[in-house]
């Protein structure tokens, strides 16, 4: 199992919601998918981010499979007109 962890801040915190909504667009696009949570910053709680994905797949085939996605990859530009960072970390489970 492969975990894959992407953090934005953005540049209009404001903007959070909407892409929470563009990144739940994608749970469930590729065979091999298991996790796929998406979480926003809370008023009251620690975040160095506004943004969270926590998901995992099956291997590096499955995830592999999911970045070049066509609908993925319209995800990613619009959020990448959003983001003022990204951070991502893939780790083995």
């Amino acid at each position: 199992m492969l975990r894959h962890i992407v953090m934005w801040t953005l540049k209009d915190p404001t903007d959070a919601p909407q892409v929470k909504a563009l990144l739940d667009s994608c749970k469930g696009l590729v065979p091999g998918m298991h996790e796929f949570d998406v979480g926003i910053k809370a008023e009251g709680l620690e975040a160095n981010c506004d943004v969270v994905l926590v998901s995992t797949f099956e291997d590096a085939a499955a995830l592999a499979a999911y970045v070049p996605h066509p609908h993925h990859q319209g995800v990613v530009a619009q959020i990448r007109q959003m983001a003022a960072t990204r951070h991502v970390l893939d780790y083995l489970v």
